[in-house]
């Protein structure tokens, strides 16, 4: 089911007006929100993404993980790879590999759900992005911080407290 922004329990504005919300305040299973913000990924001087608006993905001890429209991404630009993972909320994940103009590549850079499961049929086809593997993400104009570790693609912003699962040592939470 996908809701409307202002979700969170919010404990005032941040410096760039959103409302403070903590991780802990998301639910278990994931919800998805579409906000009005926009969306934007760089790497080497190349928009990959420029999209006005997302579907955040909220869910428990996580940082939001931003999911937007084909339409929006660069799709010249990756390539499939062939990972998969599974995720028990919105099924089976297919990974894509961002190919820069001088040849290199970016592994896995983003994730797609194809086929996703039916409360998350709204983000089918809709491009994620880590953060920690490309030179800048944004939420509006802020720069974001990349979610800790491998796993969590999560976007940490200055309206998002946690602590936030991801990190070395929080795989037990």
């Amino acid at each position: 089911m996908l809701e409307g922004s202002g979700s969170g329990t919010p404990s005032g504005l941040s410096s760039h007006g959103k409302p403070v919300e903590s991780v802990w305040d998301f639910p278990r299973p994931p919800r998805l929100e579409r906000v009005e913000w926009r969306i934007r990924v760089e790497h080497q001087g190349a928009q990959v993404v420029d999209a006005p608006w997302a579907i955040r993905v909220l869910e428990t001890s996580q940082a939001p993980a931003y999911y937007v429209a084909p339409e929006y991404v660069d799709l010249g630009r990756l390539q499939m790879s062939e990972r998969r993972s599974l995720c028990e909320w919105k099924g089976v994940a297919h990974y894509g590999d961002l190919v820069m103009g001088d040849g290199s590549l970016v592994p896995e850079v983003g994730w797609s759900y194809v086929d996703p499961t039916p409360a998350f049929t709204a983000i089918a086809n809709y491009w994620a992005f880590y953060a920690q593997k490309v030179d800048g993400c944004f939420v509006d104009d802020e720069r974001v911080i990349p979610n800790e570790g491998s796993f969590y693609g999560g976007w940490v912003t200055s309206n998002v407290t946690g602590p936030f699962k991801g990190a070395p040592g929080t795989s037990h939470w």
